[in-house]
């Protein structure tokens, strides 16, 4: 029986690839034992017993970015954690260390390399977190969501995702999407998701443009975020939604959308050929304008700096688009040429060559 220890967190970036590699493994292999190692803080918390996999968690230990309290325990932090994870892969025998980034890989990795258990990587950026370009060291069994991604041994897998996206079609499951939210079947749709906690510069932008894309014949579906403070303007065509449990259906139900451009977000719209405007986090290290570089360069998506994306540029660069049809099909068909729909699959490979 094969042991595997999946090491990843903090964030539903991190998460969900991790759940998706977990599933095809133990749908290939209804046998092996899979373990999950990440924190009591991460959304791994609640995702990861709630999908029936057992949780190992250690302390986490943010690296240190200057000089200060932090970098004085840092060091005899990760010495204690790489100590714990390297009992763990002797005491269950385990036999390959997964990574998917974030605070926990850092440790695992090491302690794989102590305990002579083969490492295998995904990074989901384009732009790799520090934990993975360690990790990339130890290895050459290296997956990653975007071409040209600049880690050592990067071999090109696309982005691990979640199987109801992955098995999605878009076309059989229309009626039931438009049904579920309240939408009209004679309109295209605009989808709008700034993420779980919302974006504000796309819920205020979208909010204050809502007149004229309904006037240009679209219905919207506007997904806020649990914390946002736009309020619902009450108009006919316009569906607002603090939050959706349902995203497979809100992607089945959109023609065109608007989002930032979190990997996960690129890779699901590609893959299902969903053209999209992408609006980067203006905030971090920059890598969500280098997640869509990919599908912006192949025409099937529009990037918008955030402090940009204005009522004025919706007016006079979005909808324009929206009102192409012929370019409305190219843009559709340009981003599921860059997409990947099977890149639990291709991981699954990549951790069994390594064993």
């Amino acid at each position: 029986m094969t042991t595997y220890l999946l090491a990843g967190g903090g964030t539903a970036g991190h998460v969900n690839p991790l759940l998706a590699v977990a599933d095809h493994l133990r749908r290939e292999d209804p046998e092996a034992s899979v373990l999950v190692l990440g924190t009591s803080e991460g959304l791994e918390s609640r995702l990861v017993p709630a999908r029936g996999y057992e949780l190992v968690v250690i302390p986490r230990i943010p690296f240190p970015r200057r000089l200060n309290r932090n970098a004085v325990t840092f060091l005899p932090q990760l010495r204690a954690a790489i100590a714990a994870v390297a009992a763990l892969i002797r005491l269950r025998q385990v036999d390959v260390v997964v990574g998917f980034g974030g605070y926990v890989s850092t440790p695992a990795y090491l302690a794989a390399r102590r305990a002579g258990v083969p490492i295998v990587i995904h990074e989901a950026n384009a732009k790799p977190g520090l934990a993975n370009k360690l990790g990339a060291r130890y290895t050459r069994h290296v997956g990653v969501a975007f071409h040209g991604t600049p880690i050592p041994h990067g071999q090109y897998v696309g982005m691990p995702l979640r199987s109801e996206i992955e098995l999605l079609d878009r076309a059989v499951a229309r009626p039931e999407a438009l049904e579920f939210f309240g939408l009209a079947s004679d309109r295209p749709v605009l989808l709008v998701t700034g993420g779980s906690l919302g974006a504000r510069r796309l819920n205020s932008t979208i909010v204050a443009s809502a007149p004229v894309l309904l006037a240009a014949g679209w219905q919207v579906l506007h997904i806020t975020g649990e914390k946002s403070e736009v309020i619902d303007p009450g108009l006919e065509h316009y569906r607002m939604i603090a939050y959706c449990d349902r995203m497979d259906l809100a992607l089945a139900a959109a023609d065109f959308a608007v989002a930032r451009a979190g990997a996960a977000t690129v890779s699901e719209f590609s893959a299902l050929g969903l053209p999209a405007v992408y609006v980067p986090y203006p905030v971090g290290n920059g890598e969500q304008r280098f997640n869509a570089a990919e599908v912006v360069t192949a025409g099937g998506g529009m990037l918008v700096d955030d402090a940009a994306f204005l009522p004025e540029w919706v007016s006079h660069e979005l909808v324009p688009v929206l009102g192409d049809d012929a370019r409305l099909v190219s843009m559709a068909q340009a981003a599921a040429s860059v997409g990947v729909a099977d890149g639990a699959a291709r991981m699954v490979r990549l951790i069994q060559r390594a064993l």
